[in-house]
């Protein structure tokens, strides 16, 4: 059965437990890398993780963009959104269907 992480500071993912996903709170670029390269080679089909963190390890989640699992997507942390994880999901629909269809 896969599951769901979600990365982050602690006060923007805490309450996705309430949930029932694993979450981890990190915030150093190297934890958060090592991180998701642990959790992509385990049974984690998914992976939010905020804004902030995602800015600091571009090049570890850019490794995953054009893998099946895991999906790894942008969330806006408590401090606010920043924009890239709307800008992440308008390329992943340009790519798959050829034109922004979003707009």
């Amino acid at each position: 059965m896969f599951k769901t992480a979600v990365i982050g500071d602690s006060a923007s993912v805490s309450g996705f437990a309430a949930l029932g996903l694993s979450v981890f709170c990190e915030t150093e670029p190297e934890r958060i890398a090592k991180l998701i390269s642990r959790l992509a080679a385990s049974d984690f089909a998914v992976i939010y993780i905020t804004e902030p963190a995602a800015a600091l390890v571009s090049d570890t989640i850019n490794k995953y963009r054009s893998s099946r699992l895991p999906s790894i997507v942008l969330i806006p942390a408590i401090d606010g959104n920043t924009g890239d994880g709307m800008r992440a999901v308008h390329e992943a629909v340009e790519k798959a269907v050829g034109s922004d269809i979003l707009n």
